[in-house]
């Protein structure tokens, strides 16, 4: 099988035509961190919309950083994941999305489960450094998921979940720009379109913007 060699740093990695970076750093122990990136690969679902653009990396002889998730390897790459010039990057990233979320973590269902809240400390983030807006509205409309909007950091792997995993296709992105986000068809609740309640949905979320219900204050 033809096999493609490439350098990320200073590991050579041999990997098959079509992978991406991530893969190809993870394939030599390098992990280059994601948000928006999910390859479920014994189920067959994968989530690779580049968004979150946490995963930028170097990659030699271009000018600008490159999304890991979106970037095909090709014969002698020269790759560097973790420079200053992409710490930087990253850091600035996730303080903008965090600009959106709720500061209330230690209240959170998914607190010390929070691939957003583990990535901020690894990157060494410990205040807000831009203010943004968090007014979307909870939806506690469905008999077994809740949906905390202003949580939601618009990374759609619920989305690929559902379609890819589930082939339900209860959700999808609404909107456009800043009034985007994860919703059902013509803003209907869960409970009135084709969700299965299966929770597919709630593990796939790297935050809590969505979560299980709790029946035990019922």
């Amino acid at each position: 099988m033809e096999t493609i060699k490439l350098t990320i740093d200073n590991r050579t990695a041999e990997v098959a035509p079509g992978t991406n970076l991530v893969e190809a750093a993870a394939s030599v122990g390098i992990k280059i961190p994601t948000l928006c990136y999910l390859n479920l690969h014994e189920l067959g679902c994968k989530n690779d919309p580049g968004v979150c653009r946490i995963c930028v990396v170097e990659v030699e002889g271009r000018k600008n950083l490159a999304p890991a998730c979106k970037t095909v390897c090709t014969e002698g790459m020269v790759v560097r994941t973790h420079t200053p010039r992409v710490i930087n990057a990253r850091q600035t990233i996730l303080e903008l999305i965090l600009s959106d979320h709720p500061n209330e973590c230690l209240t959170c269902s998914k607190n010390g489960y929070c691939s957003l809240q583990t990535m901020a400390k690894d990157l060494g983030i410990r205040e807000a450094k831009y203010k943004g807006e968090t007014t979307k509205p909870m939806m506690d409309l469905s008999p077994s998921v809740v949906r905390n909007m202003e949580k939601c950091i618009l990374c759609r792997r619920c989305v690929a979940a559902c379609a890819k995993t589930q082939g339900v296709c209860a959700i999808g992105v609404q909107n456009r720009g800043f009034k985007s986000e994860i919703g059902s068809e013509f803003g209907k609740s869960l409970g009135e379109v084709a969700c299965i309640n299966c929770g597919q949905c709630i593990a796939a979320c790297p935050t809590g913007a969505l979560t299980e219900k709790d029946a035990t204050k019922e």
